[in-house]
């Protein structure tokens, strides 16, 4: 009886590192459901009809990205490999969506990026990031999936 017992601890023990060890390594991931197809597909199209007229069509960004233009602006950046979306966290970049960039600066900090919390629903913030997301290098992908573990802890 001794043993059953110690054998059922251990099984409960080995099942509970598990489902503990899949959870954080899902949050890990983050948010962006950029291995659901479906996700990714609906995100081109979001992204295409909402941002995709200033982070271009192909998620290249405006040309010059990093230097301010002549009143003081800093152009759209690339949502691809190149730019620096992916140095975010999923939650930092959902609130940067949701509400702009010069909402969640402060300072007077100018910027042309509007928030779309009126304009976009949660699912359909999220569908976006999975497409961009997807479109990004594995290697990159594993980074950012870094960063989000990092911001949870």
């Amino acid at each position: 009886m001794k043993f059953f017992g110690s054998s059922v601890a251990l099984g409960v023990a080995v099942l509970g590192t598990v489902l503990w060890s899949q959870g954080t390594a899902g949050n890990a991931a983050g948010v962006f459901p950029y291995q659901d197809d479906a996700a990714v597909a609906r995100g081109e199209v979001i992204y295409q009809d909402n941002c995709a007229s200033c982070h271009g069509d192909q998620l290249q960004g405006e040309a010059n990205w990093r230097e301010r233009d002549e009143e003081g602006y800093l152009p759209a950046p690339p949502h691809n490999a190149s730019g620096h979306t992916w140095h975010h966290a999923d939650q930092q970049l959902l609130t940067i969506t949701r509400k702009g960039t010069a909402a969640l600066v402060g300072n007077g900090y100018r910027s042309r990026m509007e928030g779309y919390e009126d304009v976009l629903s949660e699912a359909d913030l999220l569908a976006v990031f999975a497409y961009i997301k997807s479109t990004w290098p594995a290697e990159v992908i594993a980074r950012h999936n870094e960063i989000n573990k990092q911001a949870e802890n």
